[in-house]
């Protein structure tokens, strides 16, 4: 599914437009990235948790050549699926 089918959806389910599905939409990801500079994480009960966790740099080696490469550091995100959805899926 992409942004412009969950747009679709949303605004069938609620009867919002379009318009103002993609405002909803792009409201409630701008708060999930909120959430995670200022907390770190982000609990939606039942759906998923959102945790930013920081990696620190490290070297790597590139598959191709064998060169060693600095891979900064950086923060990457996880995502734990909550029981409704784990169910909703099983």
């Amino acid at each position: 599914m992409t942004k412009t089918d969950l747009v679709n959806y949303m605004a069938e389910e609620t009867g919002l437009t379009k318009a103002d599905a993609t405002r909803a939409l792009d409201a409630m990801i701008s708060g999930v990235i909120s959430g995670l500079k200022s907390e770190g994480k982000v609990s939606l009960t039942g759906f998923a948790t959102y945790t930013a966790k920081k990696k620190p740099a490290k070297k790597g080696r590139n598959p191709r050549t064998g060169e060693v490469v600095n891979i900064p550091a950086r923060v990457a995100v996880t995502i734990k699926a909550g029981s409704k959805l784990k169910d909703a899926l099983n």
